[in-house]
């Protein structure tokens, strides 16, 4: 049984989907429940089979059901991946209000003017998110509501999406047997959490380092400003590990888990681990130092990339906080280190505090959680929403263009 309203969050990543129960208790977000299940049917962000991942997400809400005994009808799914893009747009609207003081109403009307774009018929609008408001000629404003004035406007990004991922990813999570209550955009939740307001402001990269791509986020003055993907993640390690040491994937994955250093000078000759050869019924015997030969290049690659990315999208200094890490690849021990030398500024890894998730992979999937007990309105998924599967009405491929009309 749990105290307050439930909330679900589902990560549908490359390597593993996750599923995250959390207990909203006033202003506290308590985590109570969580799943995981390898995921097979995605490659770099894509869903490429549809059956396998459906089978991963039930496996994930499944594992959570059992640790929290609750069933879960109901889930909020985060989106990233290469096919997401900002669209700069401007919204203008006269205030209602008779006496000109400018309330929820106006905000929501200036965001749905600035929704009004022109779009190819492939991309769907996932997200709304605001720079600036003006009120009357007055600039910078953050939080409009209550000032008096005749004309709003607000300067926003559009967040679109590949209308296909898109789709294939709702189709997959509702064929799971799970209703989707809404979608949110990875790294605008990954920031609300492991992000200060000094960094926002000042400047700061978030970096997702995850299994089959790296996303890399920019917030400035306060609001995401920047975003971008490369297709190198994780995996790449692991496949690196595959060919060097001429053993099977999984076997390279845990080996790159369990005995991976990110740099060569934190390895030990001394330190041995046996790994299964493909073609062989013999173990080969290897070293730490052998190993991070492989591990090292690959990531001194991905923190290059990352560089050069910020560079291109406008900041060849770098940004004044630095770049915040996060994802299963930084667990590699020494990657810290290793983004410190390339990126050439401040480095720290992000891990989420909560008990059973402190692990910078799970930064996208709490930072979901918290995110939503902000910025929608709290809803019980509990046993009772369990009637939910069978029930008819409009399906969430319908509903995707008006979730965020509230969003602010």
């Amino acid at each position: 049984m749990t105290k307050g309203d439930i909330v679900v969050g589902l990560d549908i990543g490359t390597s593993t989907v996750r599923a995250i129960i959390g207990e909203l208790d006033g202003l506290n977000v308590n985590i109570i429940g969580v799943g995981t299940a390898k995921s097979d049917g995605i490659k770099k962000g894509a869903i490429v089979d549809i059956d396998k991942t459906v089978t991963a997400i039930r496996a994930a809400v499944d594992h959570a059901e059992r640790m929290v005994g609750i069933s879960i009808g109901v889930a909020y799914v985060g989106v990233s991946g290469s096919h997401i893009s900002l669209q700069p747009s401007h919204g203008i609207v006269a205030v209602s209000a008779v006496d000109r003081e400018i309330g929820d109403e106006d905000v929501e009307r200036v965001i749905a003017a600035a929704r009004v774009i022109n779009l190819p018929a492939e991309r769907e609008i996932v997200d709304v998110v605001p720079r600036e408001y003006t009120v009357d000629g007055l600039q910078e404003v953050t939080d409009p509501r209550g000032m008096i004035g005749v004309r709003l406007e607000v300067d926003t990004y559009v967040v679109t999406g590949s209308r296909t991922v898109l789709h294939n990813l709702l189709r997959c999570v509702e064929r799971a047997g799970i209703e989707v209550a809404g979608t949110v955009l990875m790294p605008l939740a990954a920031a609300g959490m492991v992000l200060s307001n000094d960094e926002k402001k000042l400047g700061v990269v978030l970096v997702d380092v995850g299994a089959g791509s790296t996303t890399i986020s920019v917030f400035e003055r306060g609001t995401l400003e920047r975003f971008a993907v490369v297709p190198v993640g994780g995996d790449s390690v692991t496949s690196d590990i595959t060919v060097g040491l001429q053993t099977g994937t999984d076997a390279a994955e845990t080996a790159k888990c369990r005995h991976g250093v990110a740099q060569v000078s934190m390895a030990r000759e001394e330190e041995k681990f046996k790994v299964s050869r493909i073609g062989s019924s013999v173990d080969r015997e290897c070293t730490t130092v052998e190993l991070a030969y492989i591990i090292e290049p690959r990531m001194q690659e991905i923190f290059s990339l990352v560089r050069y990315e910020v560079e291109r999208l406008g900041y060849p200094r770098g940004l004044p906080s630095g770049y915040v890490l996060s994802g299963g690849s930084m667990l590699l021990k020494g990657a810290d280190r290793l983004a410190e030398q390339v990126l050439d500024g401040p480095v720290r890894v992000a891990i989420p505090d909560y008990v059973g998730v402190r692990d910078p992979s799970y930064v996208g999937c709490v930072g979901m959680i918290k995110y939503v007990s902000r910025h929608y309105q709290r809803q019980t998924v509990a046993a009772t929403t369990q009637a939910r599967r069978s029930r008819g009405g409009q399906s969430a491929l319908q509903k995707i263009k008006g979730w965020f009309q509230d969003f602010i």
